[in-house]
């Protein structure tokens, strides 16, 4: 599996052994992370990761991606699909970058790439939620082309579909 590149980053397919590491806590100095890199929600994704590879085998390329920053390769978040698209081509997502990388569009920059690959690769519908205090990845999935399809009493829901697949 290749990695994502865009202007400013690199998203790079998390294998076995990163996910292990990143759930066992491993050094952020030996694996190039950003400090507080990873956070919870990184910690959960890898163990849901490691569940799937265990129970059905790897997923990727849906599955998990590490955002590198280009400029000094060094961890800053996460972007990931929950599960392989379904029977239908649709995918959830969901991402995250550490507070010290917020507020460049990392996370929208990221998105967008994920959102060209699963398109290219014959998805239809990509999901996603926010809560409703969490404007800032609201924003996120707005600049990454998404819009608003419903909320309920807790988030926000946002998805993107194509008609078509692309080119």
């Amino acid at each position: 599996m290749t990695d994502l590149v865009t202007e400013r980053l690199v998203l790079h397919p998390i294998s076995v052994a990163e996910a292990e590491r990143m759930v066992a806590g491993g050094s952020a100095a030996d694996a190039a992370w950003e400090p507080g890199f990873p956070t919870e929600d990184d910690v959960s994704v890898a163990r849901r990761f490691l569940e799937r590879c265990s129970a059905t085998g790897d997923p990727r390329p849906f599955g998990p991606y590490a955002i590198r920053r280009r400029s000094d390769h060094r961890v800053i978040g996460g972007v990931d699909f929950h599960a392989p698209p379904d029977e239908h081509g649709h995918v959830t997502i969901g991402y995250g970058v550490v507070p010290s990388a917020q507020g460049r569009g990392y996370a929208s920059e990221a998105l967008r790439a994920l959102l060209s690959f699963a398109r290219a690769g014959g998805v239809v519908s990509v999901k996603g939620d926010a809560d409703h205090d969490n404007v800032a990845s609201q924003r996120v999935m707005t600049a990454a082309g998404m819009l608003p399809v419903g909320e309920d009493e807790r988030v926000k829901y946002f998805a993107v579909t194509w008609t078509d697949t692309a080119e």
